[in-house]
């Protein structure tokens, strides 16, 4: 087995995920509001033209753009129309129209003039500002013909997606089936929640937090409780969270006498794309496949099992719930103050984002190892260090993953 740099290890999952998954998801439907989150099964398509018809984009007068080469230019007013309504004739030379933002544009027009740029002078509409053609009018069909594509299958559905669908009248939308994801913490040192642990114990906090992470992304999070450092036992549990779309277990992946679960998943003749990576938090980090499912055997430590959820379990569960495979987004900013650390990991550390648009500054957060969940929570992003760096001084621009 390998342990693999970075990028390598995320390109291996991508690439193992896309060969070996079933595709695609099963679909479903669901109502509109419902579909928040979830995938796009099936492609949605324009009922009409969009827009239906040529509107305004700005309240004023709709007039014919040739009538304005002589500035200020005297235009009959006719009429008016408003969102909703129709104006009924049609505008000759010298004539214009008042409108109203969201209305349709009248026959013979072809641009309009905001209304701050006119004044009625005796019964008549002077235009002191000259436009050019299809200013400030949006012509039918220019955003989408009738039938065309608007949302590819695949897609994440969010509120632009909602208001998409909303806008052709689909009541009922058909996502992808959410992956169902096992979630196994192992050791005896851990305890549930109701139960007191002892002096060397800890609170069964793993589950709970890649519980969070997987409901987050709109799959369905599968808790099979707490596995003992006992082989028949976890070879159980292991079993058992085999039958998901996919297992995550958290603790045991290290070389301690204890840490038993690779050497169950080998006998579940499990196959291993590797068991590790070489980043910081989170280098023992295991990925592989057993009796058709795919697996990761995370670090036990919070800070490491969080991490490596963010970086790999993320795309994994991206791809198995149908969305394509998508890069991570890195923002950028300035270093507060001098970083120094031993290089050849990739360090994802704690660390607090702040000042504004122009201004993005981070400061790295100070942390006692993979296991100081309170560092975390004084943090709000990961400040990324590239494996060959040992020291960025402060000013510097680096990168920086938000949480």
């Amino acid at each position: 087995m390998a342990i693999l740099k970075f990028q390598s290890a995320r390109e291996t999952v991508i690439e193992q995920i896309l060969l070996r998954r079933i595709s695609p998801p099963k679909p479903e439907t669901v109502p509109l509001l419902d579909s928040l989150g979830r995938v796009l099964a099936e492609p949605v398509r324009a009922d009409r033209d969009f827009p239906p018809f040529s509107r305004a984009t700005r309240d004023g007068f709709a007039v014919r753009s040739a009538d304005l080469a002589g500035l200020p230019a005297q235009l009959r007013l006719i009429g008016q129309v408003r969102a909703g309504c129709a104006f009924s004739g049609s505008v000759g030379a010298m004539e214009c129209v008042e409108i109203m933002t969201g209305a349709p544009v009248p026959e013979g027009a072809d641009a309009v003039v905001m209304i701050e740029y006119t004044r009625e002078h005796e019964g008549l509409i002077e235009v002191q500002r000259g436009v050019a053609p299809g200013e400030n009018v949006v012509w039918q069909g220019s955003e989408s013909l009738q039938s065309g594509l608007l949302l590819p299958a695949g897609r994440r559905i969010g509120y632009g997606e909602i208001a998409m669908m909303a806008a052709v009248g689909q009541q009922m939308v058909t996502v992808c089936r959410q992956p169902r994801v096992a979630i196994l913490p192992t050791g005896d040192e851990v305890v549930e929640l109701g139960v007191a642990p002892g002096p060397y114990q800890i609170r069964n906090s793993n589950s709970y937090s890649l519980q969070a992470q997987v409901a987050s992304l709109h799959a369905i999070p599968l808790p099979l409780g707490i596995a003992p450092d006992r082989e028949d036992r976890l070879r159980e549990m292991i079993a058992q969270g085999l039958q998901a779309d996919l297992l995550l277990l958290s603790g045991g992946v290290s070389m301690g006498k204890f840490d038993l679960v690779e050497k169950v998943l080998a006998q579940l003749e499990a196959e291993f794309f590797f068991d590790g990576v070489a980043i910081q938090p989170g280098r023992p980090l295991v990925f592989g496949r057993a009796r058709g499912t795919f697996f990761f055997g995370l670090p036990g430590n919070p800070l490491s099992t969080m991490v490596t959820f963010e970086l790999f379990v993320r795309p994994t569960l991206a791809l198995l719930a149908g969305e394509p495979a998508a890069p991570l987004i890195f923002l950028r900013a300035r270093l507060t103050n001098q970083l120094r650390r031993k290089a050849g990991l990739t360090a994802f550390l704690p660390g607090f984002l702040e000042g504004g648009y122009h201004n993005p500054v981070v400061s790295p957060v100070e942390w006692k190892g993979s296991g100081d969940l309170p560092s975390l929570n004084r943090a709000n992003c990961y400040l990324v260090v590239p494996e060959e760096t040992a020291e960025i001084p402060a000013g510097e621009w680096v990168s920086v993953l938000p949480r």
